[in-house]
């Protein structure tokens, strides 16, 4: 990895950093983990943190906001906020906050949030497989009681093998978003000490592996031109960046190697580099958000870069034999 490139990344809030440190730049964990433990305390997870409402919620809601005390970067006052509770719980766990700084959170949830839907309460999830996983794995992070959450993804696969948040209105084959974000909230609930997913999660990622992250089954032609969009924050969308990340956690996470199906999506990753060895964000969600954390659309993203030099490192260094390197 370029010199230059590595230096960039570390030149970053903690919030970044730390993973920096730990997977790109062979910091000892002394080092990283003292630079995870600054993400409570500056930067972008102290600023986020002083954001949280009263009863343990931000912006009065559970996915949408209905109170916003706060000043904010609006966007497109017609797209989504990414506003509300869920989001920043995601954010606060994605970027490393010690789950003890939120102490009493998942009791205050519990008795004070809602879901939109159907004002179903908060740690039981509601029908969205892509919201239900998010509430898995910030519900275990948490400690709070989301075995219930495991039960609903058993009972709501597709015969395919994925998920599909629109089975509530009759869809029967699977989602890339979908499966996606579902494999990712299952898999993140293991790695916090929730007992094992891969059971669960097989099925879903083979549904994935057998179309190369990116391809129809029918036609063999990408699914759309999403699929190879990058964009951070990571959101709900599908990318062939988002779903390589997760196949790398799982395999690190059940010790297996590569799939060799992966290498048309590690190409396609691969010639998204820029000549100076960084990803460019493609786009950034129009909505509203507390703060900023990432570049804008068309400069070069030091999270997306991060994102995809790890999964490149991690392939090039186990990937199969005759299998692109470089």
């Amino acid at each position: 990895m370029d010199t230059a490139v590595l230096d960039w990344l570390l030149d970053s809030d903690p919030a970044l950093r730390w993973q920096v440190e730990r997977d790109l730049a062979g910091a000892d964990e002394v080092t990283w983990q003292a630079t995870r433990a600054r993400g409570a305390t500056e930067g972008f997870g102290a600023r986020l943190l002083a954001l949280q409402d009263d009863d343990g919620q931000w912006a009065g809601g559970a996915y949408f906001p209905t109170t916003i005390t706060h000043p904010v970067e609006w966007g497109d006052r017609e797209s989504q906020p990414w506003l509300a509770t869920t989001w920043a719980l995601n954010s606060l766990r994605e970027w490393g906050v010690d789950a003890g700084v939120l102490a009493g959170t998942a009791d205050q949830l519990a008795a004070n949030s809602r879901w939109e839907y159907d004002d179903l309460p908060y740690w039981g999830g509601e029908v969205d497989a892509c919201i239900n996983a998010c509430t898995l794995a910030n519900g275990q992070w948490l400690d709070a009681d989301v075995d219930g959450l495991l039960a609903w993804f058993a009972e709501h696969r597709m015969a395919d093998g994925g998920w599909n948040c629109e089975w509530v209105s009759g869809d029967t084959r699977s989602s890339f978003h979908s499966t996606l974000n579902a494999l990712i909230g299952l898999r993140q609930c293991e790695e916090l000490g929730g007992g094992s997913t891969r059971d669960l999660r097989a099925p879903a990622e083979e549904y994935l592996l057998s179309r190369g992250l990116r391809l129809r089954a029918s036609t063999g032609e990408p699914v759309g031109d999403w699929v190879d969009a990058l964009e951070y924050p990571f959101r709900w969308r599908y990318s062939v960046l988002r779903a390589l990340d997760h196949v790398r956690a799982a395999a690190l996470l059940d010790g297996t190697p590569p799939d060799p199906r992966l290498a048309p999506a590690i190409d396609a990753l691969r010639a998204q580099r820029t000549g100076d060895g960084r990803w460019l964000q493609g786009r950034r969600d129009p909505g509203a958000v507390w703060f900023l954390v990432d570049a804008d659309a068309g400069e070069p993203s030091r999270w997306l870069t991060f994102h995809a030099e790890r999964v490149l490192q991690w392939w090039d260094a186990a990937a199969p034999a005759g299998a692109p390197r470089g």
